[in-house]
């Protein structure tokens, strides 16, 4: 037992884990008389119903449970369908002004347990996308209710920021409140149905509307 303790206390995850403490600290106990600094945004609800080829279908209901679980500023949850790929995508952001009253996002990975969706494959997809020089990592979960199967997609964003790991998206936010007083971030997330059991070309269709809509829906939040 004690070596196991030993070996994590030198292992990489928790050399992660003190630093993001470290910070944390000196974001709650250092700057935090401190009033931040909230930039102005776009309003999500503006954003366009046309996202390249995909057209916004619906507007989805978000019910005041789930809005009291989350606690964010801004809610954004869409349908979108593309006629040449026959196929509809479900897009959803949550937008948080600041992180320091406790209003954090929600992993996704810990709430689709809740809703009946059990995880069967993950990874890490690495996404050439307009508008960034380098390309920008984001989970990828195909995840099962029963007979239902569906590709989820999703990344914290802060400022240009794209993030996949919570735990890197925790250390970015404390290092961003001590440089630039600002703990702004957003949750977004994609979900696919899987049709015939062919996961990939839900995948595929994620790709491309994310390909689609990332440049859109980066303008509404602040640089």
């Amino acid at each position: 037992m004690e070596n196991n303790e030993q070996g994590f206390l030198k292992s990489h995850q928790a050399k992660i884990l003190t630093v993001v403490l470290v910070l944390q600290a000196a974001l709650f106990y250092g700057i935090v008389s401190r009033a931040e600094a909230n930039p102005v945004s776009r309003p999500l609800e503006q954003l366009s119903e046309q996202l390249g080829s995909w057209q916004m279908s619906k507007v989805g209901v978000v019910d005041d449970e789930t809005r009291e679980v989350l606690k964010a500023d801004e809610l954004l949850n869409r349908s979108y369908v593309n006629p040449a790929l026959r196929v509809e995508a479900n897009l959803f952001v949550a937008y948080f002004k600041t992180q320091r009253t406790g209003q954090t996002p929600h992993s996704p990975k810990n709430c689709l347990p809740g809703n009946g969706w059990m995880q069967t494959d993950s990874g890490v997809l690495r996404l050439d996308v307009p508008g960034r020089q380098a390309p920008m990592e984001v989970n990828r979960y195909l995840v099962s209710k029963g007979e239902y199967k569906s590709i989820v997609v999703y990344w914290y964003q802060s400022r240009d920021r794209v993030v996949a790991d919570e735990y890197h998206a925790r250390f970015y936010t404390a290092a961003d409140a001590i440089r630039y007083n600002r703990t702004d971030t957003a949750l977004i997330r994609v979900v696919i149905p899987v049709v015939n059991g062919d996961a990939q070309r839900a995948t595929d269709a994620a790709v491309n509307f994310i390909k689609d809509f990332y440049g859109p829906l980066r303008g509404h939040f602040p640089a």
